[in-house]
């Protein structure tokens, strides 16, 4: 059997594990845009105003990053396998502690995967994968947005936020009580022990000796690349997508009209990221990466010089939805999961998307009064600039990458 087959059949064998890590990204991903998708159900049934529906969808981004800058610290406290098994069932109580529970899980969730994965190109694999997930769960939430649109006041609103309730109590058994995952569990926190016994490490990693030690210059740099790129990406694509339905609205199209049109674009959304995913453990994963990046840019250039109409909106919507998911997410998962020891991932990814999340938290306060047709030009002409910084990072981060010998590409 060759290495290609044999890596084949890894991300097979494991798939199921990915998978569960994946739900968790729908219930992320759902929370988000099911808000997003019904934001102005609940501002047209309970009389909102634009700054009101900010600060809700601010509120909860907000809970999202002490969720995740929290991540770190609750692997420490509960273990890294029980945080991943019960974080969803706390999910599924509801209100602000969901996007707490949400935030928290994403790394964590993450971090098993890469814990658990036998190599490193099966774990790269896997955890691109999971970016599968997080479309899907958008997709999802615009299906249902869609199917309650014409119902009365608010309550169309409350069935899609049940319904991932539900997910997240399914996801929560699954990942609890499968015996196979306990046994992936085991495997994989034994080969971490063997590694660390054949390298005859003696001193145990942590943030400290990885951002204080003799690599500390390395790992800065990674950690920096990565950070940077991200926050420029994360305050494009959270934009769009807690506001993406609030944006066609305001350029007069129907609640059915912006919730099914989120459909189409989100399912452009998802064969994209399928097809980044297809090569996120090869020498083309690179290449996706430049043409996605590019193909932000150019889709915000085109936001800002089209007309204050619906349609060229809707189009080049989609254009960045096809180049977000190409050069988005998926990748800074792995690169996260590559750059760092798996002892500090959680606690290293927990800060980046905590960070982010407050940027984006603080971003989602006035993103209302900068969506709106007489101010989307030059909004879309400042977007374009944090893409081409975010392009910047990015490729500082594959230079960085080949330099240190972590891939081939």
């Amino acid at each position: 059997m060759n290495n290609g087959e044999t890596s084949t059949s890894m991300v097979k064998k494991y798939r199921p594990l990915a998978v569960a890590a994946g739900i968790g990204s729908i219930l992320g991903s759902g929370i988000i845009v099911g808000l997003s998708a019904t934001i102005t159900v609940w501002q047209n049934g309970l009389g909102l105003t634009n700054s009101q529906v900010g600060i809700i969808s601010g509120a909860l981004t907000f809970a999202i990053a002490i969720g995740s800058l929290l991540a770190g610290q609750i692997t420490k406290s509960f273990g890294l396998v029980k945080s991943f098994n019960w974080l969803n069932l706390i999910y599924a109580i509801g209100v602000i502690i969901t996007g707490l529970a949400s935030g928290a899980d994403l790394p964590i969730s993450l971090t098993v995967v890469s814990h658990d994965a036998p190599d490193d190109k099966t774990s790269a694999s896997l955890v691109s994968s999971t970016q599968i997930f997080w479309q899907i769960g958008v997709f999802m939430s615009y299906v249902c947005a869609f199917i309650v649109s014409k119902m009365a006041g608010a309550s169309g609103a409350r069935i899609v936020f049940s319904i991932l309730a539900i997910f997240a109590l399914i996801t929560w058994a699954w990942r609890t009580f499968s015996t196979k995952f306990r046994a992936f569990h085991e495997e994989g926190e034994q080969r971490r022990i063997d590694r660390e016994a054949a390298s005859q490490t003696t001193e145990k990693v942590s943030i400290k000796t990885v951002f204080a030690g003799a690599n500390k210059g390395r790992f800065m740099a990674f950690f920096f690349s990565i950070l940077i790129f991200y926050v420029c990406w994360n305050l494009l694509a959270n934009t769009f997508g807690q506001f993406q339905t609030f944006t066609l609205v305001q350029a007069h199209a129907s609640q059915s009209f912006a919730t099914g049109a989120g459909i189409v674009l989100n399912f452009i959304s998802l064969l994209a990221t399928m097809a980044f995913a297809s090569v996120a453990g090869g020498k083309y994963r690179n290449k996706f990466f430049l043409v996605g990046i590019t193909v932000q840019f150019l889709a915000m250039l085109g936001l800002a010089m089209s007309s204050y109409s619906l349609w060229p909106i809707v189009i080049t919507i989609g254009c960045y939805n096809i180049g977000n998911n190409i050069a988005g997410e998926a990748m800074y998962k792995v690169w996260t999961q590559e750059a760092f020891p798996v002892e500090v991932r959680a606690s290293v990814q927990g800060f980046i998307n905590g960070f982010s999340r407050v940027c984006c938290g603080l971003f989602a306060l006035i993103t209302p009064a900068l969506v709106v047709p007489s101010a989307i030009r030059n909004t879309m002409f400042g977007f374009a600039a944090i893409v081409f910084i975010s392009f910047v990072a990015g490729l500082t981060m594959m230079r960085l990458e080949k330099k240190h010998g972590i891939n081939n590409f």
